[in-house]
């Protein structure tokens, strides 16, 4: 019994032997494994296999903002907007060697609203330029209002060197996550030769789909040229210290991978767009509703003025189709002044008689009272790009017959195709028109109705939309005074007005008109600004004046945030927080070098005289401020800025 109890007891042992035998062995392999992962990847991150096939050319003085500068030649970029910061100087630079026009503004929001302006007028993408930090902070108001009109800028930050970012540098923070929720692609470019291709995928993803903002940042390394970061980066000196030599080592091997292979030639130019179009069977299964329509509607929005299709061979198809139509957005002035097919006013009446009613680019948001507005028994067809604007509270409160995602400007050239020249009664299209002349007739006689004090906006903007000549552009910023404007001023042509769009900024006027001006320097841009909203812009006269940009702004000036207290003081019994001065602007566009004109009760026989005077200055070269004063009217009661 003792054997056998031994001869167990040998085996345990032997078997412990073995198993202790095979342990180590695995260990071994497991710790060798992980050292090998752990030397790829540190490989991979300096990119050590990389620089094993492409070259350093420690000798160059080029520099990353020559890339920046070359991509943005290539897709025509014309102007790039800015508030210069060291973060950004070398692209910035580049691009005046270059030939791109670099504009630089009094804020940074102001850059990026004259981007906007030109993405929307060109139909290419916007650029703009800031530094790191509060320069980049300073954009999101402006950011995200492009994000929602839909409007492809390009947006480039500075960042803090690579190699810092995260420690504590000047003006770093974590901008990737701040642009993530308001723009279509986010990047930051981490080594000098991912410049080129990290610009052109932007680029072609701010135009594609839904068009929108996008954003590329650039850190001071990959800016800068080898020499300077080599100089900021490797310590003259080298440490007697193993783990100091090693630090040396690793930012060598750093800033090799920042600028291998930077400078071998790479395509430049454009990427191809992804444009959704509608199919040919939604075409055909839209025309065949259209033709049944008695009353049909047509009611555009900005996405029908986007590329491919340009704004006169969307005109022509919109006029072949012959159906009433409303025009919102971009859209604006896309018929031109007093178009017959063009109906302005009373536009939810003529919605709820409407039996087929076509959305093109139009949304199903607050301007549309949510669906509400859209009677239920018409048919409904409704055409987007983005399939979340295209399908917005139709679960509440109206449904499409056709929904169709696609290009807005290509969809009505198919449909009108489709229709081959078919005519519908003139007795609806009379119907709509003569609405439209009451309705017009109600606004002469609030022209003519006296004022507390000073000048009666409805009739001031009556003599200003005389006035306005053929080539005018209309830039529009503020609440009240502006919101009248869009009911008596017409645009004059296709892609003649410019407002914020959906989001409702305050702020864009001197952006847009900036940006309006340089693209289209034929025409005579005027801006309508409330005196609350002028605030935002009186600074950036400086920009016009020091860059050489005429422009005009007329502030209806009535001493308040009038569209506010409206509706604060008869519902709440306060005009708390409402309140502003009748303030000399004119005076003060005058002390940043602009001419400044004003207009009040006291020359109120000389209306149309000054505001020729202010054309005449503006063509001979100056931006010029006219300050009108104003009083209040009841022409908007009952509207709510909520």
């Amino acid at each position: 019994m003792g054997s056998l109890t031994d001869r167990f007891r040998l085996m345990e042992t032997s078997a412990a032997a073995a198993s202790a035998g095979g342990f180590f062995p695995s260990f071994l392999l497991l710790a060798f494994g992980t050292l090998v992962a752990a030397v790829l990847g540190v490989a991979h991150r300096l990119g050590l296999f990389y620089q094993l096939m492409h070259k350093v050319d420690k000798t160059s003085i080029r520099h990353g903002g020559e890339s920046v500068a070359a991509v943005l030649r290539a897709h025509g970029v014309r102007f790039v907007f800015t508030l210069v910061g060291g973060h950004i100087s070398p692209l910035l630079v580049a691009c005046e060697k270059l030939g791109i026009r670099v504009v630089d503004t009094r804020h940074e929001v102001t850059a990026v609203f004259a981007a906007d302006a030109v993405a929307r007028l060109t139909g290419t993408v916007g650029v703009a330029a800031v530094t790191a930090g509060p320069g980049l902070t300073n954009t999101v108001t402006a950011v995200k209002n492009a994000q929602v009109a839909q409007s492809p800028v390009l947006l480039l930050g500075g960042a803090a060197s690579t190699l810092l970012q995260k420690r504590g540098a000047l003006q770093a923070i974590d901008q990737m996550s701040l642009f993530r929720p308001l723009c279509k692609f986010c990047a930051s470019v981490r080594r000098v030769r991912d410049i080129v291709p990290t610009l052109r995928t932007a680029i072609a993803a701010a135009q594609s789909g839904t068009p929108g903002p996008v954003f590329v940042e650039l850190p001071l390394d990959v800016l800068y040229p080898y020499f300077m970061v080599e100089k900021e980066m490797i310590p003259t000196k080298l440490p007697n210290s193993l783990m100091g030599r090693v630090v040396v080592w690793y930012l060598q091997h750093c800033l090799a991978n920042l600028f291998v292979g930077a400078w071998e030639p790479r395509p430049e130019g454009p990427l191809p767009l992804d444009i959704p179009q509608a199919s040919p069977q939604q075409v055909q299964r839209c025309v065949e509703i259209l033709s049944r329509a008695k009353r049909p509607l047509l009611v555009l929005g900005s996405q029908a003025l986007l590329p491919p299709t340009p704004a006169n061979k969307l005109r022509a198809a919109v006029e072949t189709l012959g159906v009433p139509c409303f025009l919102g957005g971009m859209s604006r002035g896309l018929l031109g002044r007093n178009h017959p097919l063009h109906i302005r006013q009373n536009r939810s009446a003529a919605l709820k008689k409407a039996d087929v009613v076509v959305l093109a680019g139009a949304v199903c948001d607050f301007r549309l009272s949510y669906g509400r507005v859209l009677n239920r028994k018409s048919s409904i067809i409704i055409v987007n790009r983005n399939r979340d604007d295209l399908l917005l509270n139709s679960d509440i409160f109206w449904k499409p017959q056709e929904a169709v995602q696609g290009d807005v400007g290509s969809f009505m050239i198919k449909l009108v195709e489709g229709l081959q020249g078919q005519m519908w009664s003139s007795d609806w299209a009379e119907e709509l028109r003569k609405a439209d002349q009451q309705k017009e007739q109600t606004y002469r006689d609030k022209a003519v109705m006296p004022v507390l004090q000073h000048l009666n906006p409805v009739w001031v903007l009556q003599q200003v939309e005389e006035t306005l000549p053929d080539n005018a552009l209309l830039v529009v910023d503020g609440g009240d005074f502006v919101a009248t404007a869009a009911y008596l001023v017409q645009p004059r042509g296709p892609l003649r007005w410019l407002d914020p769009g959906a989001f409702g900024t305050l702020g864009v006027g001197a952006g847009f008109a900036l940006g309006a001006k340089l693209c289209q320097p034929e025409a005579e841009v005027w801006c309508l600004f409330g005196d609350g909203a002028f605030g935002y812009s009186l600074i950036e006269f400086d920009t016009f004046v020091r860059h050489k940009v005429p422009v005009i702004a007329l502030v209806g000036n009535d001493a308040g945030w009038t569209q506010i207290s409206r509706e604060q003081v008869p519902r709440l019994g306060s005009d708390v927080a409402c309140s502003l001065a009748y303030t000399d602007y004119h005076k003060a566009a005058m002390g940043l070098g602009a001419q400044g004109l004003i207009l009040s009760r006291d020359n109120e026989d000389q209306v149309v005289k000054v505001l020729r005077e202010g054309q005449k200055l503006c063509q001979d070269g100056h931006a010029v401020v006219v300050n009108i004063l104003i009083g209040r009217t009841d022409f908007r009661d009952g509207s709510i800025s909520v």
